[in-house]
């Protein structure tokens, strides 16, 4: 608290709203119009990279906050954001997700549609893997990532088993680079509560050019923890690959980079 008190202006009008899994500190503004993201020292890059992709993603055609005011001190940071105006679509129901999710879908579309060659940011499979690599050599995969069937394994295994498939995915990323949100989660989608339209985009510190079923992965596995019926998940998966004009999903390629991201983060 008192590190976040030190970086914003008139603490007094802000209302702390959560810690996220990074250690980062979240606020919103007393008027609902801003929220701001405090950082400790040690986490400062990372903030700072967020600030970075969000300005970069300014006026091309994403919707996503705009930047307020970055301020940095000796005890760490703080990136004051505007606010958008909805809900994440992780508080929706079953039934008001799958009405959103067409504008869901492309609202991911847009993004992955910007061109490649513009986009400074890298979150390339060999990156991620050289994370994943230094995730488990500290021992620091957080077993709540993990699906239940991974939570007992050694993560040296876990680590081998995406190894083993890593070459056939590099090729395959080669052929289908895009701009990734890098975390496309339900938390990570505003959704209006009255049209049940996407509104935008946040959270978008893990952008970066990368295989676009890096994204597609983790949109579809954290969705279909909000429907209980399994033909509510295939529609929405067809939905979403329908939107995107893949006419073949790869399944098999979705499970990688399922197994992949929760070694990635640690």
């Amino acid at each position: 608290m008192n590190l976040a008190y030190g970086l914003l202006e008139t603490s007094s009008a802000w209302v702390p709203i959560r810690s996220g899994e990074s250690g980062d500190f979240v606020y919103r503004r007393h008027d609902d119009l801003a929220y701001a993201k405090v950082a400790s020292r040690s986490r400062v890059a990372d903030l700072a990279g967020e600030r970075d992709r969000l300005a970069w993603l300014h006026g091309r055609g994403v919707a996503c906050p705009e930047i307020i005011d970055w301020r940095e001190t000796e005890e760490g940071a703080c990136l004051t954001m505007t606010a958008i105006p909805g809900v994440p679509a992780v508080d929706l129901s079953g039934a008001d997700l799958l009405k959103a999710w067409p504008s869901m879908a492309q609202q991911l579309g847009v993004l992955h549609s910007l061109p490649v060659a513009q986009c400074a940011f890298e979150r390339s499979l060999s990156r991620m893997f050289a994370c994943a690599v230094d995730v488990v050599s500290r021992n620091a995969v957080n077993p709540d990532f993990l699906p239940d069937e991974d939570k007992n394994e050694p993560q040296q295994e876990l680590l081998a088993r995406v190894a083993q498939e890593l070459t056939i995915r590099l090729d395959q990323e080669s052929a289908d680079m895009v701009v990734c949100h890098g975390d496309p989660c339900m938390p990570n989608f505003i959704v209006d509560p009255h049209s049940l339209r996407c509104a935008g985009l946040i959270d978008l510190g893990r952008l970066g050019t990368a295989d676009r079923y890096a994204d597609l992965a983790l949109m579809v596995a954290n969705a279909s923890e909000s429907w209980t019926a399994p033909h509510d998940a295939e529609r929405a998966f067809s939905i979403l690959f329908d939107i995107l004009g893949i006419d073949e999903p790869d399944r098999e390629r979705l499970a990688f980079y399922l197994r992949l991201d929760p070694l990635t983060w640690g």
